[in-house]
């Protein structure tokens, strides 16, 4: 027998409340000969034919599986064990229930707070969360922490890299539009950039360091939109003295080579985890990665699982730290956040423990070595020009300070819209237009190199490009 939610009584309490006497009263705007059209389909196929017919139109797309792939800008062509896939698809993880009751969920909660742990010790920092809808989110949500610490949110700074991704800045401009502070974006290094804003706070009559018009938070890229590092030395320094909070927007990958946001002194770091284990996919499913001190460990949203013990001394998980209304009762969260990415977590989870510390490393390098030789290759073509990581021009590509990404200025009259629709019938996608975001820089390409990236598929991107 269906289930109908709505009796014939209900029903006809809500037409009277319309003023109608039937269902049919309902539609009398839709002209009668519209209401049930006759559908027009072809004959049913079988299985096998809809697979096929499946398979033919999905060889229309352009992909990284059947294209020479280096395009990254937010979303990145990594290499995922099959193992990966195959665990996360288990029928006791593929399930929307949300791990209230411990008793329940022993599973889940473990997976978390092994995620947890890992992401601790890669980012280098002592709390952990899950999880946030994507990189861009749980920045916001790190600012908006910022701002929370002080008494009057208006009159706070906050200052953001001018080249962090320019879609991040917009979901940061729609989270912090109620709590309207004052905004600069700034260039250069992060410590200089702090120094420089205090500086001129305190011109304008106001103490440096003082609460009042300070400086909330200063959210670092490392590294930003093009791939570019930067000098991170006494940046946390520098946002204490002004009485702010230092944010770091963190590559996951990276930090298997590099030294971690909380060696600098980071108080909340941020990330996208989708390069940790989870498919493109057209943009996603994403990841968005928070972890603070203990010091913030009550102030961050989201889920923090802890181990404890049952009454019989056994090893167990359960959710800590922050009150269950958190996620059920929007008036008194310190967050949107109700809900966690726990099957893109688990992913990561997975990723990360098959790859283990040595693996992460080997990947970071594999990344750090062939988009060098990469840029090195095109820079030495005529005409080509890899951009240095100071916004200077570079003749040679070498000494670039960038991890995984670089933007490439081409010949004089070539755009690079236009070189990307030549190369797509090469079976190459050679990058991002920067002009999609920055009208301007119509003749560069951001272009990203992973691990998936070997040095026959470079070797062809510099072929093409030298046709140009």
């Amino acid at each position: 027998m269906p289930y109908i939610p709505v009796t014939e009584t209900q029903k006809n309490e809500m037409l009277g409340a319309l003023g109608l006497s039937s269902i049919e009263e309902l539609f009398c705007e839709i002209p009668k000969e519209h209401r049930f059209p006759t559908l027009k389909l072809e004959e049913g196929l079988s299985e096998s034919e809809v697979l096929a017919e499946i398979a033919t139109l999905a060889e229309c797309n352009v992909h990284a599986g059947n294209n020479n792939w280096f395009l990254g800008a937010g979303c990145y062509n990594h290499f995922i064990p099959a193992a990966v896939g195959a665990l996360a698809s288990r029928g006791e993880f593929l399930t929307a229930y949300t791990p209230y009751q411990s008793e329940a969920s022993q599973g889940t909660l473990q997976a978390i707070f092994e995620y947890q742990t890992m992401i601790a010790s890669l980012l280098g920092m002592e709390v952990v969360n899950a999880g946030h809808y994507d990189g861009a989110t749980a920045l916001s949500e790190a600012v908006i922490i910022a701002l929370k610490q002080k008494d009057d949110a208006e009159k706070q700074r906050v200052l953001i890299p001018e080249s962090l991704h320019p879609e991040y800045k917009e979901v940061l401009a729609t989270y912090l539009a109620s709590y309207n502070p004052i905004i600069e974006y700034y260039s250069g290094d992060p410590a200089t950039a702090c120094k420089t804003s205090a500086s001129a706070s305190s011109a304008q009559g106001t103490p440096e360091g003082s609460t009042d018009n300070g400086i909330a938070c200063l959210v670092a890229a490392y590294p930003d939109f093009f791939g570019t590092i930067p000098n991170m030395i006494g940046a946390a320094d520098a946002v204490h003295a002004a009485g702010g909070l230092f944010i770091v927007h963190a590559d996951p990958v990276m930090m298997g080579l590099f030294k971690s946001p909380g060696e600098y002194g980071a108080d909340i770091v941020t990330a996208e985890g989708q390069s940790l284990g989870n498919d493109m996919n057209s943009g996603g499913p994403l990841l968005g990665i928070m972890a603070a001190t203990k010091d913030l460990m009550r102030k961050i949203p989201g889920r923090i699982v802890g181990e404890t013990k049952d009454s019989q001394g056994r090893r167990g998980f359960v959710l800590t730290l922050s009150a269950r209304e958190q996620h059920i009762r929007r008036e008194r969260a310190v967050s949107n956040i109700c809900s966690n990415q726990g099957h893109s977590m688990l992913r990561s989870c997975i990723y990360l423990s098959l790859m283990g510390k040595q693996g992460l490393k080997q990947v970071a390098e594999l990344c750090w070595n062939r988009s060098h030789y990469a840029a090195a290759k095109i820079a030495a073509l005529p005409g080509f020009i890899v951009v240095n990581e100071a916004g200077k021009l570079s003749g040679n590509g070498q000494g670039n300070t960038f991890f995984k990404e670089f933007v490439v200025k081409l010949p004089p009259g070539k755009t690079a819209e236009a070189a990307c629709q030549a190369f797509i019938a090469k079976g190459i996608v050679p990058g991002l237009p920067l002009s999609r975001y920055f009208p301007e820089r119509k003749d560069q390409l951001l272009v990203c190199v992973t691990e998936n990236n070997s040095k026959a598929s470079i070797d062809n991107l510099v072929t093409a490009l030298g046709e140009l």
